[in-house]
């Protein structure tokens, strides 16, 4: 039977310190936060208004040796990476059902450092507990086997962890992406260290204190907020780091992909989309509509996945395009304070990335049917003032062109350019003219045709009639420049760990005395070599 631990609302109180440092072996949220005399210090702020949430200590290069000095030795020891996988599998269980307790004020600590609506973190944290249950489900079942080795050899293969780890989180969903990763490296009995977004850091640092508390040793699981130019590089450039796993933009990979390739340790890497909407003549348009729409503005735009290329059978055209826009129209009339639970769409992450997103969209390029300029005014929702922060309303542009790089390049925000098309195999080039392949939709009733198609499209995640969809079994990662290796599933479980295998001689003393001996003179018998 569980002790039961403390509530979580103590989460929320917590903020009000302003204060938050490194998670390491050392430190705890609790405690004091480390002297920021001659540290980088960096300011969380809302962007729905601009109000300071908490003032980061970033860490040192001290603290990132440190970290992984530490993260080395109680590998080495053994306390986690040698434990029974029923024990690490018990830790994570306990670590779920914190989480789901936590839940509620964990969304309010997301929607105050990202500005996404309340509805939408609330949904998604909901599910975390899942990545945990399934890799202790993973541990409880995923045995070692026996190669068929030749010959009086017993040789069984296992999965033993890696060693240091580090991960890099990004701003747009601070603790899903954090949970993603973190899950599998310490089923796999790896230390683990976090680097999560300066922008986003403080709900991944409140996760690092619960996985304590739930049972995993001191050192095993280690947070080092900062940025990503100084504490991310040194943390990567470590040798002794055995993997690196990251999300971020694909120069980004490339930059980290050069340092841990040199260290010669494991990468996985999930970089950027440009997902395509595939719409055929024989979708339902009000499901396709509807589904579009989630795939375009879910988070703001702000996914690796979002549908920012719409492309609309001739046939159909019309119909859809009435649909959507009737439903672009009613996102944005009901968009309001991020912390209301009617509202349906919150912020993009900063007034910085509001205006990148404008420049971008206002050059004179296509046709801009909605949307398009930075929000202002107040809410007919609620009477948020949308002039306080980085709001930026749905929107939809026609007539770009294929070479422009509304169509080529990720936005990160919610915008997305239309366009038609008139037979499949026009649509399906449509879909692949873009140097990313992450996440891609169809809708069709034509199920030969969504086989077909869904082959077809360079991308690592293709929904049929549905879009966004992910769970922890379920592959996640990319094709072309969308990165390498996949997050989720036993794939990722294998990614955080490496097989060995232990070759054992059953053969008798006799045997082994005579047909086993290479150099015996006098013995012109056939031997074995290998």
């Amino acid at each position: 039977m569980r002790t039961p631990r403390a509530a979580g609302a103590r989460i929320v109180q917590r903020l009000h310190r302003q204060k938050y440092g490194p998670f390491c072996l050392h430190t705890s949220l609790d405690g004091p936060v480390p002297d920021a005399t001659g540290r980088e210090e960096l300011v969380v702020k809302n962007p729905a208004n601009g109000e300071e949430v908490a003032t980061i200590v970033c860490a040192n290069q001290e603290d990132v040796e440190n970290a992984v000095f530490s993260a080395h030795e109680v590998f080495k020891a053994g306390i986690w990476s040698r434990a029974p996988a029923s024990q690490r599998a018990g830790v994570l269980s306990n670590l779920a059902r914190d989480l789901e307790e936590r839940v509620p004020d964990l969304a309010k600590i997301e929607t105050l450092q990202t500005g996404r609506a309340i509805r939408e973190m609330k949904a998604q944290l909901g599910r975390l507990p899942e990545w945990l249950d399934y890799y202790a489900a993973l541990l409880r079942t995923h045995g070692s086997f026996v190669a068929p080795t030749q010959g009086p050899l017993l040789n069984y293969v296992q999965r033993v962890p890696l060693g240091v780890v580090a991960q890099i989180t990004p701003f747009n969903h601070p603790l899903l992406i954090a949970v993603k990763k973190i899950a599998p490296a310490l089923a796999a009995g790896n230390s683990v260290i976090v680097k999560p977004s300066e922008l986003a850091p403080m709900s991944v640092l409140e996760f690092a204190e619960m996985a304590i508390s739930a049972g995993v040793p001191q050192g095993v699981l280690q947070v080092l907020p900062g940025y990503g130019r100084t504490v991310g590089k040194m943390l990567v450039s470590d040798p002794t780091v055995r993997k690196v796993d990251i999300t971020a933009g694909t120069e980004t990979g490339r930059a980290i992909g050069r340092i841990v390739g040199q260290n010669l340790a494991s990468y996985t890497a999930e970089l950027g989309g440009k997902a395509p909407i595939v719409v055929f003549d024989d979708a339902d348009p009000q499901s396709a509509a509807n589904g579009a729409a989630f795939a375009c503005f879910i988070a703001s735009g702000q996914t690796c996945v979002s549908g920012t290329r719409l492309i609309v059978h001739d046939k159909i055209y019309d119909e859809f395009m009435a649909l959507f826009m009737k439903k672009v129209d009613s996102i944005t009339n009901r968009m309001g304070s991020p912390t209301n639970p009617r509202s349906t769409m919150g912020t993009v992450i900063s007034l910085r990335q509001l205006e990148r997103i404008e420049a971008l969209v206002q050059r004179g390029v296509g046709k801009i049917l909605t949307g398009g300029k930075r929000m202002t005014g107040t809410s007919a929702l609620d009477g948020y003032d949308f002039s306080r922060g980085a709001f930026f309303p749905p929107t939809v542009i026609a007539d770009v062109p294929t070479e422009d790089d509304l169509w080529r390049e990720e936005i990160f925000g919610p915008v997305v350019v239309v366009t038609r098309f008139s037979s499949e195999r026009e649509g399906v080039e449509l879909a692949n003219a873009c140097k990313y392949g992450l996440g891609a939709g169809i809708w069709t009733q034509d199920l030969s045709r969504a086989h077909r198609v869904s082959a077809e499209i360079e991308a690592g995640l293709v929904w049929v009639n549905t879009h966004h969809r992910n769970d922890p079994s379920s592959p996640w990662g990319g094709m072309k420049e969308s990165g390498i290796g996949r997050e989720n599933g036993v794939e990722a479980f294998e990614a955080y760990s490496q097989s060995k295998s232990t070759i054992i001689n059953i053969a008798p003393v006799e045997e082994t005395r005579t047909v086993q001996d290479w150099f015996a003179e006098e013995d012109d018998t056939e031997k074995r070599y290998g």
